[in-house]
């Protein structure tokens, strides 16, 4: 597994927080743990049940809640869709799906994230 560890700042329509994030590498899907969630931004239900594959333990997980939250990286505002998993060893996880959404590029090399500035401005056209 590869991945980047960070603090970042999350704000939701409850409130904000700062959370230990894994960049990973492995995991296509972004997720946050339900421990964090409180007074950051209410669960919605999905409306049809997610299955994903876990390999790390070894089943399969049905999620049934999303959050969608904004987060800094290098005070650059993303936003993304974040699944509820219980049992996360970290407080979230970004994953590859969002990694291509923003165009982020991690360096192993140096344990940097690189996000350019440009790909976060909202367009409206």
């Amino acid at each position: 597994m590869s991945a980047i560890n960070r603090t970042l700042l999350y704000e939701g329509s409850e409130g904000a927080k700062s959370l230990n994030t894994s960049f990973r590498t492995d995991t296509s899907i972004s997720c946050i743990s339900p421990e964090v969630i409180n007074g950051l931004a209410s669960a919605k239900k999905l409306y049809r049940t997610l299955q994903v594959n876990s390999v790390s333990l070894g089943q399969n997980l049905n999620i049934e809640y999303a959050i969608c939250v904004d987060f800094y990286i290098d005070d650059v505002r993303l936003s993304d869709e974040f699944y509820v998993i219980p049992g996360l060893s970290e407080d979230a996880i970004l994953g590859v799906n969002t990694f291509q959404k923003w165009r982020i590029k991690l360096d192993f090399e140096h344990d940097t994230v690189i996000v350019d500035p440009k790909v976060a401005k909202a367009m409206l056209k």
